[in-house]
C-alpha cells in the first residue's frame, strides 16, 4: 500500500469550533492542500465523513484504485479523515471513495471544498492552488461608499454562459474575455453593480448553476479560478461592485455530490419532510446540524475572503423559512411550538448574516425572499433575520401586470401601481426585474408591453423610469436595458444584433442615462429605505392615469418632483401641488427625442404660484408627455 502520512492542519480549537458549529473558515482546513511534511512536497486531504469506516483518495496518480491511498480517520469522533500523500501535484484529478458503516455502502464523491473541478460533464476535483495578486486595493479600501445602503445601487444580472458568446467558435466566452467586454459595458451602461447568476461548479446546464455540486469552486466552464478572480478584480478597477448568487436552500442528487455522501444522509435532512424539495427533485441541507451549519457559512464567508465579492443575493429564501413550503397537508410536521416557520433556518440566517456583518462590514446580503416573513431586512439584534436588503416581489408582480394592461384602461386598476408604497418602508427593499421575468413563457419585459412599436418602446421607458424613481434600490436583467424581444434563452446568446436598430440603440441609450440621472441625483437613494425619503404629491387621480410625488435626499434643495403619466395621451396645464415656492426645472424626460420619444418637453422654468392644490401650499402646471416620466428640480 502507497505510504499516507499522518498530518494535520487541524488544532483542538478547530475540532470544538467545528463540532459545535462555529467554526466560519474551514476552506482553510477541509479539502486539498499543498502542503511540505518533513521537506518532501505533497498534498494534505481531509474530508467529513463520520459514517465511513474506509476512506480512499482515489485520482490520476493511483489510477483510480481504490484503497491504495487510505485516509486516516481522527481519534477526537469528529469523523473527519485526513492525511498527506507525498508527491503529488497541483493540477492533479481525484475523489474519495469512501465506504459506509452503513451496509457497507460504497460512494465516490467530488471534494466538497475543492478549489477547482473537471469540465462539466467530467466530475472529478482538481488539486489547485493559486497566488493571484489583486490590483483591487483602492476599492476595498472605499467599498464601504459604494455598498452602502445610502448609495446608488443599480445592479445588472448578468447569467454568464449566455450574456454573450463566441460565434464564430460556438463557445462560451472566457472569464479572460468577460474582464475585458463584460466589464467595459456595464462600465458604459452606467451600472453600479453586477450580479451574476451561479457561477459555483454545476453539472447541469438547464438548472442555470442553481443545482450546485461544488461550492467552493468557480465553475470551470470559463475558465480557471484565478480567471475568475481577474474578472472581478476588473470590475472593482471599474468602480463596479460585484454580487454572486448563493444556493444554500438545495443541492442535486448527482452521485458525486453531497448527497448521501458517506453513505449515510450527512449533508441533507434525513426526514424527507425537511430534507427533499419536490419542485426541484433536489435534497435539503441539514440546518438542525452544526458541521453543515458551518460548512455553508465558511463557503459564504470564502467568497467574500478569497474572492473578493461585495455581497450575496441568497436563493430561495422562502423556501428554506417555512416547513410547508411547496407541501401539502400531512407532507410537513409543525415545529415545536405549532408553527410552520423552520426555526432551525431561522437561526442559521441570522448566525450567517451577523458572520458576514462582522467580518466584511462593507458588503450586502440580499434575500430573494417572496412572502410577508417580517423583518427579513431588519437586524439580528432588533429580532431580525440581519439581510441588508429583501426583494420586493410584490412590487415586481403588480407593476408587471399594471403595464401589461391597454392603457385604456388603467384607470381602472391605479391601485395596483400605488399599493407598494403602502409597505415599501418595512423592509430595506431591491426592486428586480430578474431572469425569473423573461423565461417560461412569460415574454420579454418589452414583450408584456401593450400597443403598436412605439407605445411599446414608451411604456417600457415609462416602466424603467418609474422604478428608479420609486424607493428601494434596482436590479435588472441582462437584456432588458436594450429592449431584447425574445424571451432568456440559457443556450444562446443576448440578441446583440437588434443594435442595428434604432428603436432598440434608443433604448440602450435611455437606460445608460436613467442610471446617469439616478447616480447624480441623491433624493434617488439617499433615504431610499425610508419613509423620510418619499412624499406623495398625488396617487389619486386614477381618472387621468397620473402619480406624483417628491423624493428627497439629505439637503432639502437636492430634492426631486417625479411625476408619471401613464397613458398615451399628453396632458398641458397639468396642475400639481408643490411643497416650497420657487421654480421647476425638467431635469429628466423619458419622451426626449434622443430616447425615441415624441419630444414634448417643459420650458426651462416653470413658476410656482401660491395656489394650494394636493393639500400642498403652493402650485404649478406642467406638461406631461405621453407615456412618459418626468423629473423636476425644485428650486427655493
Amino acid at each position: 500500500m502507497a505510504q499516507v502520512k499522518v498530518h494535520s492542519l487541524f488544532t483542538e480549537f478547530d475540532i470544538n469550533l467545528f463540532k459545535s458549529g462555529k467554526h466560519f473558515r474551514l476552506y482553510e482546513k477541509f479539502g486539498s492542500h499543498l502542503v511540505t511534511v518533513d521537506g518532501i512536497d505533497g498534498v494534505y486531504f481531509a474530508v467529513w465523513a463520520p459514517t465511513a469506516k474506509q476512506v480512499s483518495v482515489i485520482g490520476d496518480f493511483n489510477y483510480w484504485m481504490e484503497g491504495e491511498h487510505q485516509l486516516n480517520v481522527r481519534w477526537d469522533s469528529s469523523g473527519i479523515w485526513e492525511g498527506f500523500i507525498p508527491l503529488i501535484t497541483k493540477g492533479t484529478a481525484y475523489k474519495y471513495k469512501i465506504q459506509s458503516h452503513n451496509n457497507d455502502i460504497k460512494t465516490e464523491k467530488a471534494d466538497p471544498y475543492a478549489r477547482r473541478y473537471e469540465h462539466p460533464p467530467r466530475t472529478a476535483s482538481i488539486v489547485w492552488d493559486d497566488n493571484y495578486k489583486w490590483k483591487d486595493k483602492d476599492w476595498m479600501k472605499t467599498r464601504k461608499n459604494h455598498n452602502a445602503i445610502d448609495a446608488p445601487y443599480s445592479v445588472y444580472e448578468v447569467h454568464l454562459g449566455s450574456w454573450k458568446k463566441h460565434l464564430e467558435e460556438d463557445r462560451f466566452m472566457s472569464y479572460f474575455e468577460l474582464a475585458d467586454d463584460l466589464v467595459n459595458y456595464v462600465k458604459d451602461m452606467n451600472f453600479t453593480h453586477v450580479e451574476l447568476m451561479p457561477i459555483m461548479e454545476f453539472p447541469y446546464d438547464p438548472s442555470w448553476g442553481y443545482q450546485i455540486t461544488g461550492y467552493f469552486a468557480p465553475t470551470s466552464r470559463f475558465g480557471y479560478p484565478e480567471e475568475f478572480k481577474y474578472l472581478v478584480d476588473k470590475l472593482h478597477q471599474a468602480g463596479i461592485g460585484i454580487i454572486l448568487d448563493w444556493v444554500p436552500s438545495h443541492f442535486p442528487e448527482d452521485a458525486h455530490g453531497l448527497g448521501f455522501f458517506d453513505g449515510s444522509h450527512l449533508y441533507e435532512h434525513p426526514d424527507k419532510r425537511k430534507g427533499y424539495h419536490q419542485d426541484w427533485k433536489s435534497l435539503i441541507f441539514n440546518y438542525e446540524r452544526n458541521e453543515v451549519r458551518s460548512f455553508l457559512i465558511s463557503n459564504a464567508v470564502f467568497w467574500m475572503d478569497q474572492y473578493h465579492a461585495d455581497g450575496l443575493r441568497v436563493d430561495a429564501v422562502a423556501s428554506m423559512l417555512f416547513l410547508d413550503y411547496s407541501r401539502e397537508d400531512g407532507e410537513w410536521e409543525p415545529n415545536i411550538y405549532g408553527g410552520r416557520e423552520n426555526l432551525a433556518v431561522i437561526s442559521f440566517l441570522k448566525e450567517l448574516n451577523e458572520e458576514i456583518y462582522a467580518s466584511f462590514p462593507d458588503v450586502q446580503t440580499i434575500a430573494e425572499e417572496s412572502t410577508a416573513f417580517p423583518m427579513v431586512s431588519k437586524p439580528t439584534f432588533v429580532g431580525g433575520l440581519g439581510f441588508g436588503m429583501k426583494w420586493m416581489m410584490g412590487w415586481m408582480h403588480d407593476t408587471l401586470e399594471y403595464f401589461a394592461k391597454d392603457p385604456v384602461y388603467r384607470k381602472y386598476h391605479h391601485n395596483e401601481i400605488t399599493f407598494s408604497l403602502a409597505y415599501a418602508f418595512t423592509e430595506n427593499f431591491m426592486l428586480p426585474l430578474s431572469h425569473d421575468e423573461v423565461v417560461y413563457g412569460k415574454n420579454s419585459i418589452l414583450g408584456r408591453m401593450p400597443g403598436d412599436e412605439w407605445q411599446r418602446f414608451a411604456n417600457l421607458r415609462l416602466l424603467y423610469g418609474y422604478m428608479f424613481t420609486h424607493p428601494g434600490t434596482k436590479l435588472l436583467f441582462m437584456g432588458g436595458e436594450f429592449g431584447q424581444y425574445n424571451e432568456w434563452n440559457f443556450e444562446e446568446s443576448l440578441d446583440w444584433n437588434l443594435l442595428e436598430f434604432k428603436p432598440h440603440q434608443d433604448m440602450q441609450n435611455y437606460f445608460k442615462s436613467l442610471n446617469t440621472i439616478y447616480k447624480n441625483t441623491p433624493a434617488l437613494y439617499e433615504k431610499g429605505f425610508s419613509g423620510e425619503g418619499f412624499e406623495w404629491i398625488s396617487y389619486d387621480d386614477h381618472e387621468n392615469c397620473v402619480i406624483s410625488y417628491v423624493r428627497k435626499g439629505y439637503k432639502e434643495e437636492e430634492n426631486v418632483i417625479v411625476v408619471c403619466n401613464l397613458t398615451p395621451t399628453v396632458r398641458k396645464n397639468y396642475k400639481i401641488g408643490v411643497p416650497s415656492k420657487g421654480k421647476l426645472v425638467e431635469i429628466f424626460n423619458s419622451d426626449a427625442e434622443e430616447f425615441g420619444g415624441s419630444g414634448i418637453k417643459n420650458k426651462k422654468q416653470t413658476t410656482v404660484k401660491k395656489d394650494p392644490w394636493n393639500g400642498k401650499e403652493y402650485s404649478a402646471e406642467i406638461v406631461l408627455p405621453p407615456l412618459a416620466v418626468t423629473i423636476f428640480s425644485f428650486n427655493s
